[in-house]
């Protein structure tokens, strides 16, 4: 296992630079000049868009569809993901996650637009649909399709799933009682089992779930890091100035590149909002909207939510404590020994319980998108029994992933997900075209005061293999 992981680091270390920076920032640039840089610009739109109702009665609407891409982005990545950015890049990989985010969510939009327009209608009159349908359908290739199913089937199902596990049992290593060679193991069964006993329940169960306590878990969140913001103001300054120092040493993160705060701000940033690997697609082509561009920017909002407002807050709750990061500190422990400089020992606990909720929505999200792309493979829903065997094979991964070692849990994460980036980036920066003239003929609509429906043959697109919008 120490050759493996050693051989994983190395292919990661090829993979993000220059690789993954290149495409990340350059696709994320181009879509964002492209668009008119309608992260600022429809910002106040898509907010309105987020409390419409959805089309049809009993319909996911545009606000569930946002939850549910929101429980998989907003997960322990926001909490454990930023402190290890911090700890094992420095102050400037803070930075780096703010520009991932912000070049991002154009990237969220194209692919989430695309989502919606070529979207599947459901033996029951919903949607469904994912990057592997835009790919089969737009560039009429379903063995690419099929291939990043795969990919997806795996970074979630295990990779990201095992990570979420990982990351919930670290917040438990301050405590008494934690033994590492049985406590890992207890925190997994336990959640495992409870994450098997909803997900048995199907997809309107997780649905409400991540409904219900996203919102929660992220007012709370960011209201405790408002209180340590408040009580170290005076370290606010200070706080700033490292970032932007430490963001634009190029001497340092040149001469070690792969450990860099560049490198570490863009993999924990792309891990924490997930833009542009083709996930959230998943859960905006199952919305009831009237036109593909309103999911398109209430799924970049998303990204906003997960990076900007929560990251932010943990970033800003671990730097304001005053307390240097250090690499003995990567993880949940930075966060927890923070916090317990104004909150002590509660602050340990209130890590612990955040890490739980966010966990535990991150793996009903994850399984979501998994449900879908397993659908795509086998050309409809698999039997009840293959979906039984599958949801209690994906409840055992998460058991294993509390008990693995750091390093490896983080480089098997980071390995899938940028797989997923490299056959999701290139085909929404070939199908970008069709998404920006839908942005064009939605805000053409708006501007004649119309509340906007969408015709795919108003911006030359071919219906024939069209469920909607005809």
């Amino acid at each position: 296992m120490a050759w493996f992981s050693s051989a994983l680091g190395m292919i990661n270390g090829c993979l993000y630079y220059p690789i993954l920076i290149i495409l990340l920032l350059g696709v994320g640039l181009y879509f964002t000049l492209r668009t008119g840089f309608l992260q600022g610009r429809l910002l106040k739109e898509t907010i309105r868009i987020v409390k419409e109702k959805p089309e049809h009665a009993g319909s996911v609407s545009s606000f569930q569809a946002l939850m549910v891409s929101t429980a998989s982005r907003v997960g322990t990545g926001n909490i454990v993901g930023v402190a290890n950015a911090i700890c094992l890049g420095g102050y400037g990989a803070v930075f780096w996650m703010w520009v991932v985010a912000i070049v991002g969510g154009s990237s969220a939009f194209i692919e989430s637009t695309l989502a919606q327009i070529y979207k599947k209608r459901d033996e029951n009159g919903g949607s469904y649909g994912g990057p592997s349908y835009y790919i089969e359908t737009a560039l009429k290739s379903r063995a690419l399709g099929i291939v990043f199913a795969v990919s997806l089937i795996l970074t979630y199902a295990v990779g990201f799933n095992m990570l979420a596990a990982y990351n919930l049992q670290t917040s438990f290593q301050l405590y008494e009682f934690y033994n590492p060679n049985v406590t890992p193991w207890i925190i997994g069964a336990v959640l495992a089992l409870i994450t098997g006993y909803c997900v048995l329940g199907g997809g309107k169960r997780i649905i409400k779930f991540t409904s219900t306590l996203v919102p929660l878990m992220s007012i709370i969140y960011i209201l405790v890091s408002l209180i340590m913001l408040v009580v170290h103001i005076g370290l606010l300054p200070s706080i700033f100035v490292k970032i932007f120092q430490d963001a634009f040493n190029f001497k340092a993160i040149f001469g070690g590149i792969a450990g860099s705060c560049m490198v570490y701000g863009i993999k924990r940033g792309l891990y924490s909002n997930e833009a542009g690997i083709g996930s959230a697609p998943n859960a905006a082509a199952a919305a009831d909207v009237s036109h593909p561009v309103k999911q398109g920017l209430v799924q970049m909002l998303s990204v906003f939510i997960d990076t900007v407002l929560i990251g932010s807050a943990t970033a800003f709750m671990c730097l304001g404590s005053g307390i240097e990061p250090s690499a003995e500190l990567a993880g949940a422990p930075y966060v927890q020994k923070a916090l317990s400089v104004i909150m002590g020992n509660f602050g340990h606990y209130f890590i612990t319980f955040s890490l739980i909720l966010f966990a535990f929505t991150t793996l009903l999200g994850n399984l979501f998108y998994v449900d879908s792309n397993l659908a795509y493979i086998n050309g409809k829903t698999p039997s009840k029994t293959f979906m039984t065997i599958y949801r209690i094979f994906a409840a055992v991964i998460i058991l294993f992933g509390a008990a693995q070692q750091q390093a490896l849990a983080w480089d098997i994460g980071d390995f899938l997900m940028g797989v997923m980036a490299l056959i999701n980036l290139p085909a929404i920066l070939i199908l970008g075209k069709t998404a920006i003239l839908a942005l064009k003929d939605y805000e053409k609509q708006r501007k004649e005061g119309k509340d906007p429906v969408f015709h795919a043959k108003d911006i030359g697109i071919d219906t024939s293999n069209l469920d909607y919008w005809k």
